[in-house]
């Protein structure tokens, strides 16, 4: 089975985050004033695996080993069950 998968990546509550400082300053300078910006990464890819359980165990140890930080980075996967069914094939 293929699994189109998102992982969205951001910083702990209580982490310093300059990225979203920096933005929250700068919007100020336009005009703009927000509070409580937050930035995240996304990661979108195909994977695939025996089963929604097996792509999920793979997605979290890749978080674990290489795409976040577990440390200072919370994640969540997204998965979806890609369908490669025909509906006028027979």
């Amino acid at each position: 089975m293929m699994f189109d998968t998102t992982v969205k990546v951001s910083l702990k509550p209580g982490m310093l985050n300059p990225e979203a400082t920096t933005i929250q300053r700068s919007l100020a300078l336009l005009g703009y004033e927000v509070k409580g910006t937050k930035t995240s990464n996304t990661i979108s890819f195909v994977i695939e695996a025996e089963s929604e359980d097996d792509a999920r165990a793979k997605v979290d140890d890749m978080c674990q080993k290489l795409l976040c930080n577990p440390i200072i980075h919370n994640y969540t996967i997204s998965l979806i069950k890609m369908d490669f069914t025909c509906g006028s094939c027979e």
